[in-house]
Formats: structure tokens, sequence, C-alpha cells
């Protein structure tokens, strides 16, 4: 009854202790300490004392329930929960646990229960000479021919000694003799391979044998030796050795392969003939593993296994085999032979933590907790474990075959909403085998972007005088992200100028971003105007964006040409003077008008409609200049009258007329004057004076500009002739030039410039003498012009 409670007891305790250790292996340190005992050490000896080591003080030790564990069923080590000595629990014997391996290490853990706690360490066992060197083969013949020339090495059996390190084989020695002395050669694996050297030729008739004693000395304190005897024959002339088709065979086997399978064939041949030709196989330096794991047919070279292979014991063996033939000459070669694995257990896979939806934006957030795990051994039980390449999740692994799933930056569901993720557990075995583990995270939203605009700025076209309410145009935003997260309200932001009266100009659809016109629009009022507009989501917080939007007016032609000289406003005409001696070409005067409209709605032209004498004077079409066309005569009449007509390049065309009055005068100094007092006042009188306006209308917040211009002549003498007639310059705005553009009732600012033409020159060359500047508040223009800059516009003339 009390052995099957112990049981049960017992089997719970390991229970929980497996549970803990999954548990707490994160906490397991990953550097092991390191401690050393030196081999056949007593049972008992103390190794060393672990409370520095484990952080802790006596007393709480024995509290803590430290425990000593390593694999196997061996307990190797005690520890004393009351002092914390680590004590050995036998005698270890380092060649029986570690063969020819160096160093000599034995891993094991310190666990504290209370709480749950792992300590790595490592023992390390000591080697002491307690080996010495053995021949296996007490006795080798040595078959050599006469005609053997000096200097002729040969190879003889090495010794073995289970020690290492210092304490292994370091040296040979041999009997002394007139002919051979002994040379030591290193070997690819460490090994020292003892040869004799032939000094001087043999005589069979003289000596046929000799018999040698070969001692191998190791390097302990006191150092330990063994011995062989080397017995050489001497023989008749042979002088063909055993050549070797291979000098290396690689084979694999299978560690399952049957007592007495073929393992491979060697073979080598001789070019003697009789006894010198026949070739016997022998195993040469073959450690007893080897002699006990396979033999050798010496007359056929096959080899074969005289017991099953164990590839967790060893996994390759390295035979030498060595060819002789019946003249004592011969050769080796080199049989490697790989043992193969069994893989037939697929790596196995448990998980402990899953979370299967993740926010996006978290960064390096932990998916799954697992562990694997895999009872073959070797590369067989060796594991990679791996998910696809194109996922942002990476694998981390922890101890003990743990890995935890980590996202490798922050998700973004908008590029991906969910992820379906495979765990491949391969092992490192031939074949190799897998387990795969699919999981499906899913990637929730948060409102982490904002509306975006399908364009940054837009730019709508419209033409004037249209009907309210009008639909120009949309803007338009979307939202990658889900849900109300990704619902839009569209708004006009507040104009960047306060005096522009958005309001009253377009209005938005909040739900699709429709723009509409609120009232008829005017190019020469309102050429461009632009606005802000935003889009915001529904989330929380809620994110928005925004785009300006430019609204270009396209201009009608619903202006028509305005004349601005000579003026047609009821007053007394003004009358242009001709000397009758001008000659053909001669600058009678200038017709100067403009169009409020843009483009080619204000490309002007200029035809002479109707004259008092046709064919005495022409326009031309493109700048309104008025010249004589030919010689005047005495025979022309003095007054000519004509009628000319302005168009625009618009559709459909507008035109305007104007009549001009030409007098026909002799002379050029007094042409028209009548009466003598004239002379005097004449030569007083002032040059053709010429006043130029200038409207300037803006609306500054909206960037439109119209300039209007207008030009008044008037022809003036201070004379006393008042007959002759006078021009004046009209007083106020010209009508339908002066407009209201913000809808507050304010009237841009005017400039009004005085100019002459040249006096007598008969050119179209006109001099800016001075503006004359009203005094507005608000506005500070130039103080002045130069008297001699030029002036060039858009009808065709250029001003001086």
């Amino acid at each position: 009854m009390e052995a099957k409670e112990g049981k049960e007891r017992s089997l719970k305790q390991r229970q929980v202790l497996m549970f803990f250790v999954l548990l707490g292996v994160a906490q397991a340190g990953s550097e092991p300490r390191h401690y050393s005992v030196a081999e056949e050490t007593e049972s008992g000896s103390f190794v060393a004392n672990l409370v520095k080591d484990l952080g802790l003080e006596v007393d709480e030790l024995a509290a803590r329930g430290p425990r000593v564990i390593s694999k196997g069923r061996k307990m190797r080590l005690q520890l004393d929960r009351q002092t914390g000595d680590l004590l050995l629990n036998e005698k270890l014997d380092r060649e029986e646990l570690c063969g020819p391996t160096e160093p000599c290490v034995l891993p094991f853990q310190v666990l504290l229960e209370n709480p749950l706690q792992f300590f790595h360490a490592e023992l390390r066992i000591r080697d002491i000479n307690d080996h010495s060197p053995v021949f296996l083969d007490k006795e080798r013949i040595l078959k050599i021919s006469e005609s053997i020339t000096p200097g002729t090495t040969f190879l003889i059996e090495s010794a073995q000694d289970l020690d290492v390190g210092s304490n292994g084989l370091q040296s040979y020695t041999v009997s002394p003799n007139s002919h051979f002395h002994l040379k030591l050669q290193d070997s690819a694996d460490g090994m020292i391979l003892p040869q004799l050297v032939l000094d001087k030729a043999l005589d069979r008739e003289e000596q046929p044998e000799f018999r040698l004693t070969l001692t191998a000395v190791d390097g302990g304190t006191p150092p330990r030796s063994g011995t062989a005897l080397v017995r050489i024959e001497v023989l008749d002339i042979n002088d063909n050795a055993p050549e070797f088709a291979n000098l290396l065979y690689e084979v694999q086997v299978p560690e399952n392969s049957p007592i007495g399978s073929q393992v491979a064939v060697v073979s080598a041949s001789d070019l003697d003939i009789g006894a010198y030709g026949e070739i016997s196989y022998v195993f040469s330096q073959a450690s007893e593993d080897i002699r006990k794991t396979f033999r050798i047919n010496a007359k056929s070279g096959e080899l074969l296994l005289t017991q099953k292979l164990d590839f967790e014991s060893i996994q390759t063996y390295t035979l030498n085999v060595q060819a002789t033939d019946g003249g004592g000459l011969s050769g080796s070669c080199v049989v490697f032979v790989q043992v193969m694995d069994l893989n037939d257990n697929p790596p196995e896979l448990t998980m402990s933590t899953l979370i299967s939806e993740i926010a996006e934006n978290l960064q390096e957030t932990i998916i799954a907790v697992f562990s694997v795990s895999d009872p073959d051994s070797g590369d067989n039980g060796r594991m990679v474990c791996s998910i696809q390449d194109d996922l942002p999740f990476f694998l981390k692994p922890s101890v003990d075959n743990f890995y935890t799933l980590v996202t490798n930056t922050a998700l973004d569901r908008e590029s991906r909403a969910e992820y379906n993720i495979t765990i491949t557990v391969t092992d490192l075995g031939t074949p190799r085998l897998k387990t795969q583990h699919n999981i499906t995270v899913l990637v929730s939203d948060v409102n982490d972007n904002a509306p975006a605009f399908t364009q940054t700025s837009y730019t709508l076209w419209v033409r004037e005088n249209n009907s309210p309410a009008l639909h120009i145009g949309s803007v338009s935003a979307t939202d990658t992200d889900a849900g109300a997260n990704a619902q839009l309200t569209y708004s006009l932001l507040p104009p960047q100028d306060p005096h522009l009266p958005l309001a009253s100009l377009v209005s938005i659809n909040a739900d699709n971003g429709h723009l509409f016109a609120l009232r008829s629009l005017d190019y020469e009022a309102l050429q461009a105007f632009e606005f802000g507009v935003g889009a915001t989501d529904r989330g929380s917080p809620a994110l928005s964006s925004q785009a300006r939007v430019r609204v270009l007016v396209l201009d009608a032609n619903d202006n028509s040409p305005f004349v601005l000289y000579p003026l047609q406003n009821g007053s007394a005409p003004c009358t242009e003077l001709v000397p009758r001696a001008a000659e053909a070409g001669y600058l009678v005067t200038k017709v100067v008008a403009v169009d409020g409209d843009s483009g080619q709605n204000a490309w002007l032209s200029y035809q002479l409609l109707k004259a008092t004498e046709p064919g005495l004077f022409g326009v031309w079409p493109h700048n309104g200049e008025v010249r004589t066309a030919r010689l005047l005569s005495e025979r022309d009449a003095p007054k000519h009258r004509l009628l000319v007509q302005v168009r625009d390049n618009g559709e459909p065309p507008r035109s305007a007329s104007v009549t001009l009055h030409v007098l026909l005068v002799d002379g050029f100094s007094q042409p028209y004057l009548p009466l003598p007092e004239a002379a005097a006042e004449q030569a007083r009188a002032d040059p053709l004076t010429v006043y130029l306006v200038i409207a300037l209308a803006s609306v500054s917040s909206l960037f439109l500009l119209s300039v209007l211009l207008f030009v008044a002549v008037r022809l003036c003498r201070r004379s006393r002739a008042a007959s002759l007639g006078r021009c004046s310059v009209p007083e106020g705005p010209f009508p339908g030039h002066l407009v209201d553009v913000s809808g507050t009732g304010t009237l841009s600012q005017s400039y009004q410039y005085e100019v002459c033409l040249r006096a007598g020159s008969g050119t179209s060359e006109f001099k800016f003498l001075k503006p004359v500047v009203p005094n507005f508040q608000g506005h500070s223009p130039r103080p002045e012009i130069e008297e001699t800059s030029n002036f060039k516009n858009d009808f065709g003339f250029s001003i001086q």
C-alpha cells in the first residue's frame, strides 16, 4: 500500500515538475556555470559549493528545494540541500564517458522548485594518466625485399592510449640496430605514426631476419609505456608493390544493416607473378571498435559487418586497409564508413498561447507561443522552424526549443486585413520530415488614415453670365479605413481673403463633394477666385485633409468696343489740322479704343466706312492710325468728315463707330488762324495735349485683374480764335467701365495722366508730362512717372 502511494506521489511530483519546467524555461540562464573534477575521484567527494553561484544564502537554500537534474538515468552528482555542496555519486571514468573526445563535459541543471528556476552547469572530467600505451598486435611481421634501397620507409603498427592530452601517446623508440632508425610522422587525425627507415641495404644471405622492439611512451608523470615486437623477414627481390584502384573509398551504411552485410570491396593489383603477385588484405592501424565491427576477407578484399551499427554511439569509421604481396611489398588505402541515421519521427509542435485578432499599428506584439520537439537524434532530431517569407511576422527562438511568433512591424489593415500563417517545423534528417501548423490572424481597424483627395488642387472653368445654382464641378476624397472611419463629410474652408464673399459664390454638397455656383459670375468683375475644401471622416478622433479649388471665369463677348479718342460725348467736336503740304502717309490722328473683354473678344480692328472725299485718307486696320493716302492739293476741299468703325474679334462680333473732322490748312507755322494777332498766340501755344486715364479694378482675394484703358484727347489752342472750337475731357468715369467687384459698393481707384503729342512730328509719338493722381484713402500710387518712359498697349499703338 505504501509503495503504491509512493509511486502515485512520485508521478504527481513529476507532472508538477514538468508543468513548471514548461512555464519557467524563460528563466533559465543562458550561460552555464563550469566546474571540474579529476576522473576516478572517490564517490562522495566534494566538487563545488553552489550557494554563491545560485545567488542564495545558506539558510534559504533548503527552502527553495534544490535538485540536480542530468540526462540519462544515472545520477552522477548529488546536492547537499543544507550546505549547497555538490558531491560525486560515483567514480567517473573519463574514457568510458567520453572516449577520445576532449574536453569531456557532462551537462547538468540545478532546479530550484520554489519558486521555479533553472541554472545550467557543466562538469568537466579531467584526465589522469591511468592507461598505458597498448599495441593491439604484440608482434608485427615485415617482409622486406633485399632490393629495397636505403631511405625507404615502412609503416608499422601504432599503439593506442585511452588517455588524452599530455597523458596520451607522445613518442616511440626502437631498439638499437645497424639497419633501421625510427621516424615519427603526424597524421591528419592527430595521431603519431611510427615508421621504420632503412639506413643501409639488406643482405638476406648475411642476415635473413631482424627482431626489433618498438616502445610507445605517453606524456604522463610518471610516464607509461608499452612494447611490441617487429620481426623483419628479408625476402628475395620483388620489384612491384600492390596498388589499390582507389586510395579512398567512401561508403554510407544505414544503422539498421544486418550482420554480415557487405560494406565495401577494396581491390589492389600487383604486376608481379607467382608468390610475388599474390595479394592478401589486412587491417592496418585498426582500433578495437573497428576489429569488433568489421572483418575483411584476406583474399577478396570484401569488407563485412560483424555487428550492428549504432549511429547514436559512433557515426563514422576510418579503416586503413593494407594489401601485401608475396614478396612483402604493400600498398594501403582508406575506407571511410559513414553510418546513416534513420529518420522515422516527424517533429511535433505544441501551441501554448494563440491570439487570433490584433489591432493594427501595434509594435512587436506576441501572436503565439509554442514549443517543438523530435525524438530522433543528430540531424534527424535537429529542427528548423520557419514561416512564409512574405509576412510581417518573425519567429523568435527561446530556450529548449520554445518559440514566440511576433509581429515584425506595425500591421496595416488597409494593406491586408487577414494573414494565414503556416508554421513549418522541419528536421534535418534524410529524407527530411516536417510538421505544419496553420493559424489565422485578423487585423482590426483603427482610424489611422486621413481622407485623401484625388487631387491636391482642382481647376474648374465655367463661362460668365451663368445661371445660378449651376453645377461647376466636383471634388472627391477616399479613406482607406473601414466603417465609420471611412465615412466622409465635405465642407468649404474659410477663405484666406476675408473680403472674398465665398458664401455667396459657391456651395458644396457635404455628402458627395459637388460644387455649385450660387450666382451669375461676371468675368469683367471677377476673373478667378480660389478657396479650400475639406474632407473629414467620422472616426474618433476624426481625421481630415484639405485641397485647393481654383475657379477660372471664362470671358464672353458681352462688351462692345469703347472709343476713347476722339470723344463722342456731345461736346464741341475736335478738329484735326493737316497742312496741305503734307506728303502721302502723313499721320492725321489716331483712333484709340478699348474693349472690356479679354482674349480675342478684345482684339480690335479699324475700318474707314465713309469719307467726304474717298481716296484722300486711309485707316490702318490694326492700330487705328488715320493717314493721308496721297499728296494734298489746292483743289482739295478744306473740310472733311470721316466715319471710322472699330470692331472686336468675338462671336458674334461687336462694333462702335466714331466721326472725325479734318481741316486742311496752308503752311506749317500758322496753318489755320485767319487773324493777325493769332501769330503771337500761336508762338505761345501749347503742344497737343492728350489725357490718358487708366482705371484699374481688382479683387485681391480672388486674384482677378481687369484693366480698362481710357484715352481722351483734347485739341486745345490757347488762342483768342474761339471760333475754331475746343475739345474737352469728360469728367467722371466712363460708363460701364468702373464696376463694383466686391459687392460692397466700393469702386476701384482711377489714375489720370496728362500727355502731349510732340509738336510737328507727324508721328505717333506721345510724351508723358505728369500724373494727375486723385487722393483716395488706402492707396499709394507711384508719385511720378519718368518723362521719357515708353508705353505700349494691347491695341497696337505706342505712347512715349
